[in-house]
């Protein structure tokens, strides 16, 4: 199934990414961004044929190389059925909200992706979003076997997930670097579009760091380092790979750009140094655990760059402090309004490379910061922290003149939230700027199990005393600041619209538990 997205489409939105760590948010209002999910450097070959350059087939080649070792992934989830009675009349975006509280029994869901093998004894590597809140996982082999399949780990922030069955001496694929791709160079997506299995097309990368640019869906991506291609990516592609001309994977397909949902010219791919790195963790521990500066960034400007006696506009400026006025950056010296142009020596001249290098350190490793104050150059030693709640790297702030989703996650009740928007609320029947909406609910943790659920509106914070109304993701933000784990933490909430039927609910949770 094609997840269409739009800035008020509740039911399907996920975390937001503003929280611990050097921070994103998405809210340039130039392309439509919709998941391709369905309900080392390449050689420049000729298109000639076969051996057009060394150690490089024909496209043919490279693809009965590589499809073995893709599957699909197809997944069952229960969700509500949808009233047609409800259709066009409510406000746009609401459907999807008012019809959690119809009172409609709940049904079947299917929905198709990809994935690609990356161990013979059945490890596979696909979407977060493919397998998110599924009942059931089913792994389809090239051969047409399919296997139950158990999920490792998800992270939604990098949007990776890792599934695994039971088989051995399976198909594996290599994998690449995407760091030395080159714009320009061909790459190959295999996936399964539109109930198309182990289909194959070509493309060239057509831009690397794409990301802050672009009109994020509410996902909980906190990466700024998309590679484009304009190998047609359509629904049911997401979790497949992107390769080289190598037959190495150098990225894991996961969105395109559209207005319709389907494939008008570009896809993006995360890059697979990222997906590693995450795929490893989750294997290895269950989780991820990033690395952050605590800063948010923004791209800069002809302005930043003049005032800083920069020749270029290059670097990212440092836009403010998470937590506010605290963090590691903070604590080594670096200001607001600094502009970072070197991480451990290396050049940083766009988010996305602030990203990479950043995310290749590990926690509580110490890195010399360059930055220029004013047309001053200082250093700056940052001991680098874990990102609370599920990880961020990097990320950058909006653009000028553009708002930032409120959202934020937190690890110690398993929940994102964000500030409700205007809509929400009147359909809600809540006042304006009261309480925080729920966007997503993490399968491991406090609020699992239908505790919270999305849409939930929290409205105050009962206990710890003293009882407080919450206005923003920062209200409970401060609070669960102050909790550690094993504490406990009462929540009123109100799930669906005000009245008898839906009376407010008081949610009690241990808090890391």
């Amino acid at each position: 199934m094609a997840a269409r997205f739009s800035r008020f489409r509740f039911a399907t939105a996920g975390a937001g990414c503003f929280a611990v760590g050097v921070l994103f948010a998405s809210a340039a209002d130039l392309t439509q961004f919709s998941w391709a999910q369905e309900p080392s450097r390449g050689v420049q070959p000729s298109l000639r044929g076969p051996g057009a350059a060394e150690g490089v087939g024909s496209f043919a080649d490279i693809a009965e190389r590589v499809t073995p070792a893709v599957v699909a992934v197809r997944t069952t989830r229960t969700v509500r059925a949808t009233p047609n009675r409800s259709r066009g009349r409510s406000p746009q975006g609401m459907e999807d909200l008012l019809e959690q509280f119809n009172g409609q029994p709940p049904r079947p869901q299917s929905g198709e992706g990809s994935g690609f093998i990356t161990s013979t004894d059945g490890y596979i590597v696909t979407n977060n979003h493919v397998v998110a809140d599924a009942d059931q996982v089913n792994i389809v082999l090239s051969d047409g076997r399919t296997f139950r399949a158990k999920v490792v780990g998800t992270d939604s922030t990098t949007d990776v997930a890792v599934v695994k069955i039971d088989t051995r001496n399976l198909p594996t694929l290599p994998i690449g670097d995407d760091e030395t791709t080159r714009i320009g160079d061909w790459v190959l997506a295999i996936g399964n579009p539109l109930g198309l299995d182990f289909t194959v097309t070509a493309g060239i990368i057509s831009a690397k760091g794409r990301g802050s640019e672009l009109q994020l869906p509410s996902s909980g991506f906190s990466i700024s380092d998309f590679i484009q291609t304009d190998a047609a990516i359509n629904p049911g592609n997401s979790g497949g790979p992107l390769v080289n001309l190598r037959g190495e994977v150098i990225g894991l397909n996961s969105a395109i750009a559209s207005a319709t949902g389907f494939y008008s010219g570009y896809g993006f791919a995360i890059p697979i140094t990222l997906v590693k790195s995450v795929t490893d963790a989750l294997i290895k521990d269950g989780r991820v655990r990033f690395p952050v500066m605590g800063v948010q960034v923004s791209a800069v400007t002809a302005e930043d760059a003049g005032i800083n006696g920069l020749t270029r506009v290059a670097g990212v400026k440092v836009a403010a402090f998470n937590p506010a006025d605290a963090g590691p950056a903070k604590a080594a010296g670096v200001e607001v309004g600094d502009v970072i142009i070197s991480v451990g020596g290396k050049k940083v001249d766009r988010v996305s490379s602030l990203q990479r290098l950043v995310r290749t350190r590990k926690v509580g490793e110490t890195v010399p910061v360059e930055v220029v104050r004013y047309g001053s150059r200082k250093t700056f030693n940052v001991k680098l922290d874990e990102a609370e709640g599920t990880a961020r790297v990097a990320a950058a702030a909006a653009p000028p003149g553009v708002a930032a989703p409120l959202a934020t996650a937190n690890s110690k009740l398993g929940i994102s939230v964000e500030t409700p928007p205007a809509e929400m609320l009147g359909v809600l029947a809540l006042p304006a700027g009261r309480g925080v909406r729920v966007t997503g609910v993490s399968q491991t943790g406090p609020a699992r199990e239908g505790r919270l659920q999305q849409n939930d509106v929290i409205l105050e914070v009962i206990f710890p005393t003293p009882r407080r109304s919450l206005r923003s993701p920062a209200d409970l933000q401060n609070v669960l600041g102050t909790l550690k784990d094993g504490d406990y933490i009462s929540l009123l909430v109100q799930r669906g619209p005000v009245g008898p039927a839906n009376p407010s609910l008081v949610m009690n949770l241990r808090v890391g538990s």
